[in-house]
C-alpha cells in the first residue's frame, strides 16, 4: 500500500493481467476467482469519455468498437469465465437502446450504464425520456451495473461540480482520500432517484446492479426512504401503493468487496440480494488474497448463504453461463 500513486503508468509497470485476457486468469486463479464481470478502463466505467467527445459519429463506432472487441477478443478467451458486459451511446436514448439490442444478440449479460445521467447533461431517471432504453433491456433481460463514478460525478462538499476549482484554492483543497471515503454515497442517490421515479412500476423486469458500492448503507437508506415515503406520498407525484424497500427487493442488487457492517446486516437487505466484488486492479481491491478475506468476514455466516453470496446470485443475475436465445450465437456462448 505504501506504494500507491496516481502517477502515470507506462504498460511495463502494470501487472499484464491489467490488459491481457489470458493473464487476468491467471490472476483470478490466484485469486481463488472462477468467474469476472470486467468494467471497461480507457473508455470510463459506462463509456464517459465517448459520452464527452465532440464527434459523435466517431464516438458512436468507438463505442461499438470496443463492445465487439470485449466479446470478441476478451471474453472470447474464456466464455465460461468473462461475463460479457457493454457500454452504450448515452448522448442519444434511441442509438442506446438500438446498440443494447444489438449487445442482447451478441450475448451480453449487462451494460454499464453511468450513475445518473444528470452529470452528463441527460435526463434524470425521473424521466420518460429512458423508457426505450429499459424496454430493451427488461425484454433481453440484461442487467443494467450503476458503477459509482461513471457519471463523472465526485462526492463530497469539497468537490462536486467545483472540483477544478478546489483543487487551486486555497483553504478549499481536500485530500481524495475523501471522495474515495464517500464514493458509494454516489449510488445512494441513484438507488433513491431511482425507487421513487416510478421507472420501476412500469418495468416490472427491470434490474439494476450498484456495483462497487457497498452494502451497509443499504438497511438505513431503506428505512429512511420507507419513512419519507410513508409520511410524504400524498401530496407528490408518487405511486402511493408500492413500498420502496419492496421495490428495492424485486429490481437491486448490492455488491461489496470488503463490508463487515453489511454483511452482518444482510437480511435488512435480503441475502439473495448480494454479490461479492474483487475490484481488481484498483486500489480497493484484496488480491491475491480475495477468497481469504472474504473467508474472514463471512466466517459466522452459513454456508447456504455463502453460496449464494459469493456465486449463485451472480448467475442468476447475469443469467450465466447459460444457452444464448439467439441461435446464431448460440454454440459461442453455451
Amino acid at each position: 500500500m505504501e506504494d500507491y500513486g496516481v502517477e502515470p503508468l507506462r504498460y511495463d509497470d502494470m501487472i499484464p493481467g491489467c490488459y491481457r485476457p489470458t493473464d487476468r486468469l491467471l490472476d483470478m486463479d490466484l485469486d481463488g476467482v472462477h468467474a469476472a464481470l470486467c468494467f471497461p478502463s480507457f473508455p470510463g466505467f459506462a463509456g464517459g469519455t465517448f459520452h464527452r467527445a465532440e464527434d459523435k459519429d466517431l464516438a458512436l463506432r468507438c463505442v461499438q468498437a470496443w463492445n465487439d472487441f470485449h466479446i470478441d477478443e476478451w471474453c472470447a478467451h474464456a466464455p465460461d469465465r468473462f461475463i460479457p458486459s457493454g457500454i452504450l451511446p448515452t448522448w442519444d436514448v434511441e442509438l442506446a437502446a438500438t446498440e443494447a439490442r444489438r449487445l442482447a444478440e451478441r450475448g451480453f449479460r449487462a451494460i454499464s450504464f453511468p450513475d445518473s445521467p444528470v452529470p452528463l447533461g441527460m435526463p434524470s431517471f425521473h424521466s420518460d425520456a429512458w423508457d426505450p432504453l429499459w424496454d430493451v433491456v427488461s425484454e433481453e433481460e440484461i442487467c443494467v451495473c450503476l458503477h459509482f463514478g461513471s457519471s463523472g460525478f465526485m462526492p463530497g462538499f469539497s468537490f462536486g461540480s467545483n472540483i477544478d476549482q478546489n483543487r487551486d484554492m486555497e483553504g478549499l483543497r481536500a485530500p481524495f482520500a475523501v471522495a474515495i471515503a464517500l464514493f458509494s454515497s454516489n449510488l445512494q442517490w441513484s438507488t433513491v432517484d431511482l425507487l421513487l421515479s416510478g421507472t420501476l412500476q412500469r418495468f416490472p423486469k427491470l434490474r439494476f446492479m450498484l456495483s462497487e458500492g457497498g452494502i451497509g448503507w443499504i438497511p438505513y437508506v431503506l428505512e429512511r426512504t420507507d419513512q419519507t415515503w410513508y409520511r410524504h406520498r400524498w401530496y407528490q407525484d408518487i405511486d402511493r401503493q408500492t413500498r420502496p424497500s419492496d421495490l428495492f427487493r424485486r429490481h437491486f442488487y448490492g455488491c461489496f468487496i470488503d463490508d463487515e457492517f453489511g454483511i452482518e446486516n444482510r437480511h435488512k437487505i435480503g441475502v439473495e440480494r448480494l454479490l461479492v466484488e474483487i475490484d481488481y486492479p484498483h486500489s480497493d481491491s484484496n488480491w491475491p488474497n480475495s477468497r481469504k478475506r472474504i473467508s474472514e468476514a463471512m466466517a459466522e455466516v452459513p454456508d447456504d448463504e455463502v453460496e449464494m453470496i459469493v456465486e449463485k446470485n451472480a448467475r442468476t443475475a447475469f443469467r450465466f453461463p447459460r444457452e444464448s436465445r439467439h441461435s446464431s450465437i448460440g454454440d459461442r456462448w453455451s
